[in-house]
């Protein structure tokens, strides 16, 4: 089985790696449909996040179970399932709580962009679909592994409700689909933080009603202006710097609620400027598999496309290219088929 390998800083390799197998009697073997490259994918391709040796990459993935371990009771062979990037038993105090991306017996998804994975957990992690699902809501039902769960948690967490006026900064897949997260729960006004045109008319078509293209204190000040001198009722912070944290948190109200779900590099908070801002703050890996069920439903129903967020389709064996695109900002997010090689493309041509 060949997969995508991250060797060194901007080097993705599609080679050669072990196929999956059940290696406790809790595991599933699922047969990828479609995976994807995620905006977190690209701190350890920048060598921000830096590893010690060639590692398999990707985290997100829906497909048709082959196998499963002795002790996976609800998951099924021939079923389409989706999985959370986080696994979960789904049985632990934390998940009962919601929270079963902080299950005691977590392992954090990593090995994706492949033709197979292996599921840790499965009964616990994989939710089955109603059925086979036609090829044309594969991009959505992906997006549900991480992307739209953690947009749908970032307006959960900074507790959007209806006629609330919502800012989100990011323009990334997670932004843009935490706009379209607090669209369905009903903000009155959702304001994207974007500075590119093509961004900007995918936030539009999630829901945005306005755009602001300042960033940092301009930023605040813009949404400062725009809400009476006061801020804004929920701030979605979908980025994971100091700049855009500072941002979200000078963009809140008093009183108001702060979500930060942007895998945070080099942040630290001013204590005494957050003492002072009142501002509630909830954050995190977001637990997906909580909100699985119903965004599965949401997407099946047609509701809701968040696959809008996937501006570039490749074989999975181009998942180097998919890399380069989003890193040089020509693609917002990649959808990787490995059911298509390069070189069918080119007998096709």
């Amino acid at each position: 089985m060949q997969g995508a390998i991250l060797v060194a800083p901007y080097e993705i390799r599609f080679e050669e790696r072990e196929e999956p197998k059940v290696i406790k009697p809790t595991d599933a073997i699922i047969r990828t449909s479609v995976t994807c490259v995620c905006g977190s994918d690209l701190w350890p391709y920048r060598g921000i996040q830096p590893i010690e040796q060639p590692t398999p990459m990707g985290h997100e993935y829906c497909g048709i179970v082959e196998e499963v371990g002795d002790a996976v009771k609800s998951i099924k062979p021939g079923q389409f399932v989706i999985g959370s990037f986080a696994t979960s038993d789904n049985t632990c105090p934390n998940c009962h709580y919601g929270y079963q991306s902080s299950c005691v017996q977590r392992e954090f998804m990593s090995t994706a962009q492949a033709p197979f994975v292996r599921i840790p957990l499965a009964d616990g992690t994989l939710v089955p679909t109603p059925g086979p699902p036609p090829d044309d809501l594969l991009p959505s039902l992906l997006t549900l592994s991480d992307v739209m769960g953690t947009g749908w948690f970032a307006a959960d967490a900074a507790n959007v409700k209806p006629g609330n006026i919502v800012a989100v900064v990011g323009d990334g897949a997670v932004g843009l689909l935490a706009v379209l997260s607090a669209k369905q729960m009903g903000a009155q006004r959702i304001i994207a933080m974007s500075r590119h045109q093509s961004r900007q008319k995918l936030a539009r078509e999630f829901g945005a009603t306005d755009i602001v293209e300042e960033r940092g204190q301009a930023a605040i000040d813009r949404i400062k202006e725009m809400t009476s001198g006061i801020g804004a009722d929920s701030v979605l912070e979908c980025v994971g710097t100091k700049e855009s944290m500072m941002q979200a948190i000078g963009s809140t109200r008093p009183g108001g609620y702060m979500s930060y779900v942007g895998v945070p590099h080099d942040v630290q908070l001013n204590g005494q400027e957050l003492f002072f801002s009142h501002v509630h703050l909830h954050g995190g890996p977001a637990p997906v598999r909580r909100y699985l069920p119903e965004l599965i439903e949401l997407v099946w129903d047609h509701k809701i496309n968040p696959g809008e967020v996937f501006d570039l389709t490749l074989p999975l064996d181009q998942v180097a290219e998919g890399y380069r695109a989003m890193d040089e900002r020509r693609a917002i997010k990649t959808l990787l088929r490995p059911d298509v090689s390069s070189n069918q493309i080119a007998d096709a041509a």
